[in-house]
């Protein structure tokens, strides 16, 4: 009999998610929880969860999540993050000590803001400014990796089963408003720290379940607009391509699901005629970032979650909710756990997004 890690399951890998409209928090222990029954979808390779308001006394700088290999990659990061931001804060982030996560590199927070004098010569926006910050880093500084870099929210991901990674990272001691996580399973790319889910670039975090067969088509586009793929896994792209249409490009969030699981022209011919030329145009413009293959994917956002499937939905995708609060899952099971009294349970129809924001002020 084969062991775990030796069998290939292609539908493996496990996502779930917990926001609520009101902008009430919780700690982390409830979206830890919820992967718990969907252990067996990962294989002990992955885990990682993003969360959204936890930052508040922070919630005007970026916050640099980084993994160094070395002292080395952490002194020649730290030398170019002081020459391009100001560093209002540093620390190691707190971690505990688990039985399933080892090996674990360097890990640093840094809360920064773009240096005045670099940000105007630069003549970039504030937030495209910090983005080419972290392509930097993560391409030009050898050992080192910034893994979330977005405004009060944060990324933390390791290689192990996601119920450790909570316990390594003390999620249990973070509040957030809306939080995703993940259990991989990988099938085409290996297990490792920096390859874990989420993916994150500034305040823009994915977890997927799934395989993208387009991927060298996706980043040989995407590539051509600065972005640059390192992660030795597909569902990097995925971050990018939400980075490129929904803050370089201003497409609204259901123009973006429009583009990677475009309808079929045949379902294109049938709509309305506004329809038709808004699918059409979407089609034609960004061909090279349809996604094509089975995925489930939840977007986390400032502000909001976005969930997805491919428009054949050949991954599993749950929705409920219950009050102000609103659940997403591989499985309905792991809604159960946040909320046995959950309701209004759903799957969404492939290609349709499920799409919730916490009302304006509430966080």
């Amino acid at each position: 009999m084969k062991k775990e890690g030796e069998v290939r399951i292609p539908s493996g890998c496990a996502i779930a998610a917990v926001i609520d409209r009101e902008g009430k928090k919780t700690d982390g222990s409830l979206i830890v929880n919820a992967m718990r029954p969907m252990h067996d979808r990962s294989n002990g390779l992955g885990g990682g969860f993003a969360a959204y308001g936890i930052y508040p006394q922070y919630k005007e700088l970026y916050a640099l999540h980084v993994f160094y290999d070395s002292v080395k990659a952490k002194e020649e990061s730290e030398t170019y993050l002081n020459k391009v931001f100001d560093v209002e804060n540093l620390s190691k982030i707190p971690t505990r000590q688990v039985k399933g996560i080892t090996d674990a590199p360097l890990i640093w927070r840094y809360f920064v803001v773009p240096d005045h004098n670099g940000l105007r010569d630069s003549q970039l926006d504030e937030k495209e400014y910090v983005a080419r910050a972290v392509f930097y880093v993560n391409t030009k500084i050898e050992g080192a990796y910034v893994f979330s870099s977005g405004k009060n929210m944060g990324v933390f991901k390791a290689v192990g089963y996601p119920e450790d990674v909570g316990e390594f990272y003390c999620l249990d001691e973070y509040e957030g408003y809306a939080w995703t996580a993940h259990g991989r399973y990988p099938t085409n790319t290996p297990g490792w720290w920096g390859g874990a889910h989420p993916f994150a670039l500034l305040d823009y975090t994915i977890v997927h379940n799934g395989e993208i067969s387009s991927y060298d088509a996706n980043r040989r586009f995407i590539e051509m607009y600065g972005y640059k793929c390192t992660l030795q896994t597909d569902t990097e792209v995925f971050t990018y391509i939400a980075d490129y249409l929904l803050r370089k490009k201003g497409l609204t969030l259901n123009e973006f699901a429009s583009v990677i699981a475009a309808p079929f022209w045949t379902t294109i011919e049938g709509m309305e005629e506004k329809h038709k030329a808004m699918h059409t145009y979407l089609r034609n413009v960004y061909s090279g970032l349809l996604v094509t293959g089975p995925f489930s994917i939840i977007l986390g956002f400032d502000g909001g979650l976005m969930a997805l499937n491919d428009r054949l939905k050949l991954r599993s995708l749950v929705v409920g909710e219950k009050g102000s609060t609103m659940y997403m899952a591989s499985e309905e099971c792991s809604i159960r756990t946040m909320c046995p009294e959950a309701e209004k349970l759903y799957a969404p129809k492939g290609g349709e997004p499920v799409i919730v924001k916490v009302k304006e002020g509430k966080y």
